[in-house]
């Protein structure tokens, strides 16, 4: 993914033109891992999940042009969340002969259920925040040397401590803490940013 200048649009503003391919593969790879692994851990199997992110992505591209966002508690993330907790809650009610048949529109999805789920909300809410950091770490390690990142995923991600990694890697202890720390923040600002695309 391009880094994102302080002064692009919001995503969702992009997507909601059809000609923007660039914003659309975009939202796709942060939209669609995050459906997917809800779906899967709601209890479908990979396979069907997939399926069903294609769904729901079908079914945002043709009304994400009527989203909007109302004040500042809308989030659109609780609109996909609803779209999701409904295509999931239809693909798991299911018979077999019938679950490989889509073409359920939008407004099928949003009317079906219209009680908030929480638990999807939340689900939705933690997967996008792992895609988010997924995203930020492939930026960053590619800006990044080899041994900085290595100390930050020593440290951070396979829980040694400081004094471990710098054994580790022959590095100083301060060497270490520099690192950990400037991969750390690099990670806040590039997910603040891509945050701020989709206000």
């Amino acid at each position: 993914m391009a880094p994102l200048s302080e002064t692009r649009e919001s995503l969702i503003i992009q997507v909601k033109n059809p000609e923007n391919r660039v914003a659309w593969e975009e939202f796709v790879s942060i939209y669609r891992p995050v459906i997917v692994r809800t779906a899967v851990a709601r209890g479908m199997q990979l396979a069907d999940a997939q399926d069903l992110a294609q769904q729901v992505l079908l079914a945002v591209a043709s009304a994400i042009s009527r989203w909007e966002k109302r004040d500042k508690t809308t989030r659109f993330r609780h609109w996909l969340s609803k779209i999701t907790r409904n295509a999931i809650v239809n693909a798991l009610s299911r018979g077999p002969k019938d679950r490989a048949a889509g073409g359920s529109s939008i407004q099928e999805l949003l009317a079906q259920y219209q009680q908030p789920d929480v638990e999807t909300v939340s689900l939705i809410d933690w997967e996008y925040r792992r895609e988010l950091y997924l995203q930020a770490a492939r930026i960053v390690q590619k800006d990044v040397q080899n041994e900085t990142w290595q100390a930050f995923e020593l440290t951070v991600i396979d829980g040694m401590s400081n004094q471990e990694a710098a054994e580790v890697l022959g590095k100083s202890l301060g060497t270490i803490y520099t690192a950990r720390c400037r991969i750390m923040q690099r990670l806040r600002d590039e997910i603040a940013e891509m945050e701020a695309s989709e206000q």
